[in-house]
């Protein structure tokens, strides 16, 4: 198991976790958190013969942490950057609320690079309502909160951010663990990195479509509806797994997670 650090653009390198190998497949996390949010994944994937990536997005885990650059479009560069770098040719995606709308943008920007995308806890093509989007909330009010709770209690607003994206109250030991994770991520990171997320339109990037895609998505997951979901289902003709759980199907249901995705990148 390899820890890589790899130079995205000058001055800026992004941590990724090598393990296994067989058919590449690069795991794009959410807002804040890590790689390490995947370590079940990992594991299950490179026993099934898989080449598992775990990529920190820039500002995320070890990742290096520069104060502006996290657009969705240059979230997606860095993931093509880190594919061409370790010489993949052609990888399975697995992107996680805004990992989904990175390994989107991914598939629209570099399509060759991709061989089939899966979205989890993510509609893809925005993060809350949009022209063409009607679900989720106005990204305003969202936005506002978000960035004051930053600023004014950052360790506080965290935590409950945590808790309040899960179906259920989460056990306290997972919640510490995922706290210290989402703690790594400085504010001016996590400032644009949800704006990115409820402000991002890429409507446009279901109509270039090439590649498969499964939808993972939670029934109760109060962030992203599962209305977008069904909708991004019938506008594509996607896989669409719906689980009985909140934002986090990794923690919530992982034995009905671990078999959609394995079922999904087998396909």
């Amino acid at each position: 198991m390899t820890l890589r650090h790899i130079e995205v653009e000058r001055g800026v390198a992004v941590s990724v976790r090598d393990l296994g190998e067989g058919d590449p497949v690069l795991l794009l996390h959410g807002w804040t958190l890590s790689h390490q949010a995947w370590d079940r994944q990992m594991r299950v994937l490179a026993d099934d013969g898989h080449r598992v990536l775990g990529m920190d997005l820039r500002g995320h885990g070890w990742s290096d942490a520069p104060l502006r650059g996290y657009g969705v479009d240059r979230l997606a560069a860095d993931a093509a950057t880190v594919l061409r770098a370790l010489k993949v040719e052609r990888a399975s995606v697995v992107g996680w609320s805004l990992g989904g709308m990175t390994a989107l943008r991914l598939v629209a920007d570099f399509p060759e690079l991709v061989a089939r995308l899966v979205l989890v806890g993510s509609a893809g093509v925005a993060g809350a309502r949009q022209p063409g989007f009607p679900y989720g909330p106005p990204p305003g009010i969202i936005e506002n909160a978000m960035h004051g709770g930053e600023h004014g209690d950052r360790v506080g607003f965290r935590r409950q951010a945590l808790v309040d994206t899960f179906a259920s109250p989460p056990a306290p030991h997972l919640v510490d663990w995922l706290h210290g994770i989402s703690l790594q991520t400085p504010s001016w990171v996590a400032n644009e990195c949800m704006t990115t997320l409820l402000r991002a339109e890429q409507l446009r990037a279901l109509d270039e479509l090439t590649v498969p895609l499964t939808q993972i998505t939670g029934l109760r997951d109060p962030f992203t509806p599962i209305e977008g979901a069904r909708w991004v289902h019938e506008q594509t003709g996607s896989t669409l797994v719906e689980l009985d759980c909140g934002h986090y199907p990794m923690f919530e249901c992982p034995d009905d997670f671990d078999a959609a995705l394995q079922k999904a990148l087998a396909a």
